[in-house]
């Protein structure tokens, strides 16, 4: 029988490498990710070459350090982000994701419940994207050291044969589609904070996007580019785009999916939800032609219902992205520079 953790908080023998720390990792972390097996405790996890060359020709290869205040938020919460982020990194490299590892960095006097929390959320997130929680790492560092808990994850995928994203793809004529409503983690962290004194149900959009990129490629293999729009939001993602490809790059403000509730908060605060951080949305660029059968495959998946075309690739100016706004005027559309926002992920 696994040990149990019999400390109600988190304290520096947990990183020590003796009896507690084998008993968190055996009771919180094996309990919720059902490690199990004679490889279990080991220093690596062995991988099978054969399960992963079924899956494709190429491997993807990720990793992502996350850390949020508060650790628990409307609609996701640190673990459920941190796994729901690294398989969205895989995903939009056009790869089926299978693997990932969780590196935890603890501070003294955290609770062991949060702790278990956070674990069993991860769990949750890994079985809703298909992928396993294979190997992972514990320190723990004195109070004060760090904000509560700290993690990283790395994801290993593998992309099918025949499948070629790149920022560096769009091509003039492109047509630019997003995932659905923008903005959302955003202004949920803020609400969450404290920091937006409105009473707005406003939640994290914090999911997997593996399900839905399987659907763009169905509809059209030649897609050429796929980014999910996290911190910096699709104005970064659209900027980079821009530039890797030499292009330039024309939005609708009247054509970008963006909730009132959402909307009116970034108008009291002065801020452009452009630049809003997401953790469940993407932005996709696809051939003129098959642009109409890309959104009605992303319209058909649960986390596309909401997709629609925002604009198009231009071959000028290159490098930029310019905005037609709603009162038919245009605007530039930087990169973002600087924090818009305090560190959300």
């Amino acid at each position: 029988m696994n040990a149990r953790v019999r400390d109600a908080h988190i304290n520096m023998s947990h990183g020590s490498g003796g009896k507690a720390m084998r008993a968190l990792i055996e009771d919180v972390f094996l309990g919720a990710f059902g490690k199990a097996g004679s490889d279990a405790l080991e220093d690596s996890a062995i991988l099978s070459l054969a399960k992963m060359g079924r899956h494709g020709d190429r491997l993807a290869f990720t990793t992502d350090s996350y850390v949020v205040d508060p650790l628990f938020f409307p609609g996701a919460d640190i673990g459920g982000l941190a796994v729901a982020g690294t398989v969205n990194d895989l995903a939009v490299s056009g790869a089926r994701p299978l693997f990932l590892s969780c590196g935890m960095v603890l501070e003294e006097g955290l609770s062991v419940e949060t702790l278990r929390r956070v674990a069993l959320s991860m769990r949750r997130m890994a079985d809703r994207a298909g992928v396993e929680i294979v190997t992972g790492d514990t320190k723990v560092v004195e109070r004060g050291a760090a904000d509560k808990l700290f993690i990283n994850t790395t994801g290993i995928g593998v992309i099918p044969a025949g499948i070629a994203l790149s920022a560096a793809n769009a091509r003039p004529g492109d047509a630019v589609i997003a995932s659905g409503a923008l903005g959302e983690h955003g202004v949920a962290i803020l609400i969450a904070r404290n920091q937006l004194a409105l009473e707005a149900n406003v939640e994290s959009d914090c999911q997997p996007l593996h399900g839905l990129v399987a659907a763009i490629l169905d509809a059209c293999p030649a897609t050429r580019c796929l980014r999910d729009a996290t911190r910096g939001g699709v104005a970064t993602v659209l900027n980079e785009f821009a530039t890797s490809s030499g292009v330039g790059i024309q939005i609708r403000e009247r054509a970008l999916p963006i909730h009132e509730m959402v909307r009116g908060a970034c108008e009291i605060l002065g801020l452009d939800p452009l630049y809003l951080a997401n953790e469940g949305k993407l932005v996709a660029i696809v051939p003129a032609p098959d642009a109409a059968r890309v959104l009605a495959a992303m319209r058909a998946h649960p986390v596309g219902a909401e997709a629609a075309i925002i604009g198009e690739v231009t071959r000028e100016p290159t490098g930029m992205v310019v905005m037609e706004t709603a009162f038919g005027g245009e605007r530039i559309v930087d990169m973002l520079v600087g924090e818009q926002l305090p560190r959300i992920c």
